[in-house]
């Protein structure tokens, strides 16, 4: 009973699939915090470019 339960791996399958979610959404996390800041930069430099040409002559 013993040998049966060490030699069963039914399990190990559920907990790879995990890890790999797991791994996944940490990348997906980081590479949107990335490309959100990124955006802010680019959307605040057009704000301000749009600002900055609204003058009446």
């Amino acid at each position: 009973m013993l040998r049966n339960l060490w030699l069963d791996e039914s399990g190990a399958t559920a907990i790879e699939y995990g890890l790999l979610v797991a791994l996944l959404s940490i990348a997906c996390i980081t590479a949107l915090q990335a490309v959100g800041n990124e955006l802010s930069t680019t959307m605040s430099t057009v704000s301000t470019t749009l600002d900055g040409n609204n003058t009446i002559s």
